[in-house]
């Protein structure tokens, strides 16, 4: 685990490599009373070689200085950021997985943890990264989902936290999403609270739709989380050829779709079988794997542990 310090309006001092356990926290912390924190996730996949390899660090870093913004938190430089996950994965180098095995899976915290018992900016703030080893998320390759559309609970609202990896955007779809998993779906499809029309995103993930081999995702407009495997699936896709347009997706859309996936750390790209909306229940690829699907989530899987060339310059290589 490595933890760093930094009191309000100061900078993060240098941090340090320490073993993985509790924490103390002062009842009154910023985070515990008042939803003070941010957290991001990104992963660490083992080479043929044995070297390592980190997929876009410097993106973590620069959603969570923007998240900070929006939460009257400082936050650690990107090299700070960049440098601090680069210590914590070669402390555990042991733990990443072997080559198609899995991958290491990283959590940076930052979060208020100085005591304030008024509304304020907590005084202190503490950045901490903690690992743990990750099978592949799914066993036997890429394999469909289920969502439900809800239109009575809502995730996000213009202006607020819906864009920045704040913890408690993840508590607000708990509700929802426990419901639909009691009656056998797998998440939860948000859309717009304001016309209630409107595609937003799944509770930790991205959406896209495919029609006539046009993809097209949900506009980034405060409202819905800016995913850095999102935003890598649509370089690749118009790297390999595809038209990708970012606008209003109405849900309507989904009906006549010939695919609709997810992106994410966690799942990479995860194909879509069926969404049901308003009782009715819609099949995609007879609620299969799409072609759309299975080759973007071949070529950035395939790239994000090394067996194929990095023309992005995405990888960064530890040794």
């Amino acid at each position: 685990m490595y933890t760093m310090k930094c009191a309000r309006g100061g900078e993060f001092s240098k941090g340090e490599l320490q073993r993985f356990g509790n924490i103390e926290m002062n009842p009154s912390a910023g985070v515990l009373n008042y939803g003070q924190g941010l957290f991001e996730g990104l992963k660490a996949y083992r080479k043929e070689d044995g070297n390592i390899l980190l997929f876009r660090p410097e993106e973590n870093a620069e959603r969570m200085r923007s998240g900070a913004e929006r939460m009257c938190m400082p936050s650690p430089t990107v090299e700070q950021f960049v440098e601090a996950v680069k210590a914590t994965v070669l402390a555990n180098r042991r733990w990443v997985p072997p080559p198609g095995k899995g991958s290491l899976y990283i959590r940076p915290l930052l979060m208020g943890s100085g005591a304030v018992l008024g509304l304020a900016p907590a005084p202190e703030y503490t950045f901490l990264i903690y690992v743990s080893p990750v099978g592949n998320y799914f066993k036997e390759g890429v394999a469909p989902i289920h969502l439900v559309v809800e239109h009575e609970l809502h995730r996000a609202t213009p202006g607020g936290t819906g864009g920045v990896k704040t913890i408690g955007n993840y508590a607000a779809v708990l509700k929802a999403q426990s419901a639909a998993k009691a009656k056998g779906y797998s998440d939860v499809l948000y859309l717009d609270c304001v016309n209630k029309k409107y595609l937003e995103e799944v509770s930790s993930c991205n959406i896209f739709v495919v029609k006539d081999n046009v993809i097209f995702t949900p506009a980034i407009k405060g409202t819905i989380l800016p995913g850095i495997t999102r935003k890598s699936i649509i370089d690749v896709a118009r790297s390999q050829g595809f038209q990708v347009e970012e606008r209003h997706v109405a849900v309507d859309e989904l009906l006549d779709a010939d695919e609709v996936f997810c992106t994410g750390t966690a799942v990479v790209v995860s194909p879509v079988g069926s969404i049901t909306y308003m009782g009715k229940r819609v099949s995609y690829r007879d609620g299969g794997v799409g072609v759309v699907s299975q080759q973007l989530y071949s070529v950035l899987t395939r790239l994000q542990m090394g067996l194929i060339e990095d023309k992005m310059d995405w990888t960064v290589e530890l040794r």
